[in-house]
């Protein structure tokens, strides 16, 4: 199987993981597990599992020009990513968090401009326009009243700033791609997030009664750091290194898909009409931006 090959599956089976993950996370927090309790445990585990598989990896050392790079990616791909993230998911629902996060290639696409002046054309400039209000659509409209979805306007946001960092996560570590391996990537820049995750999600992490969490509690926890954590951050890196960003960013579109399909199914969420129209204004502008030649 070539790299290429490889590299199509890695990127669907991250999506697929990331799709369930909404649904499996949510039925966490905070039952079991409050929000920021669960980022220390997921980049805990990641951390422990990738430097374990680095004893039979590659010897590589971080060139003293790329830590400031890797400690930047480590701040918006590990942390406020993974905090806004999963307190926006306590705060709202699983089918609002897997649409806004698609608005990642947009953001990327925006950032690209900015930075390093890619050319914004009428169509990529409708797709902007069309993903962001589909957005903030959800952000100002998706007042729902659910129990366990105490605040999703606020949550909505969330997702909304979640998916910027991810957006610059991505843009800021294309390059060490191309220098190290990815399991050396994931195994220091998880390493940096448990000291900076630290300080604001030890007190959540404490107040878990570890002793007496039920097995339906544990198999979801296992689920997020082996799967949504481990898993997805390794298959990304992977596509990263052979895959243009334009190939991988079709692929978030299976994520809402795979999201909102199995919460319906597992009756962790229902699709109303402002969330349809939504998603489809997101799905829109998503496509419009990413459309062939934007690499």
């Amino acid at each position: 199987m070539n790299n290429r090959v490889t590299a199509l599956l890695a990127a669907f089976g991250a999506s697929a993981i990331y799709g369930v993950n909404h649904t499996v996370a949510k039925e966490l927090m905070p039952v079991y597990i409050k929000p920021f309790g669960l980022i220390l445990l997921r980049v805990l585990g990641a951390a422990v599992l990738f430097w374990l598989l680095s004893v039979r990896g590659p010897k590589e050392k971080i060139a003293p020009q790329d830590w400031k790079r890797l400690i930047a990616c480590a701040i918006f791909g590990m942390v406020i990513n993974m905090l806004m993230f999963f307190k926006g998911l306590s705060l709202s629902t699983p089918i609002n968090s897997s649409v806004i996060v698609t608005l990642s290639p947009i953001i990327v696409f925006v950032l690209s401009a900015i930075f390093i002046r890619e050319r914004i054309t009428w169509i990529r400039a409708t797709g902007i326009l069309m993903g962001f209000a589909g957005a903030i659509s959800l952000v100002l409209f998706g007042n729902e009243i659910r129990t366990d979805a105490p605040d999703i306007p606020l949550g909505n946001l969330l997702f909304i700033i979640n998916a910027t960092s991810y957006a610059i996560y991505l843009v800021l570590v294309k390059p060490l791609t191309a220098k190290y391996h990815a399991i050396t990537l994931m195994k220091w820049l998880f390493l940096i997030a448990v000291f900076i995750n630290l300080p604001v999600t030890l007190n959540e992490f404490l107040e878990v009664r570890w002793t007496s969490l039920p097995w339906n509690a544990i198999w979801r926890m296992g689920y997020v750091i082996l799967g949504t954590t481990f898993l997805t951050y390794l298959f990304n890196i992977y596509a990263l290194k052979h895959l243009k960003a334009s190939t991988i960013g079709a692929f978030i579109y299976l994520q809402p898909l795979i999201g909102i399909i199995f919460a319906i199914a597992a009756g962790a969420d229902e699709l109303t009409i402002e969330k349809t129209g939504a998603a489809l204004l997101v799905f829109a502008g998503v496509y419009l931006v990413s459309r062939k030649g934007k690499d």
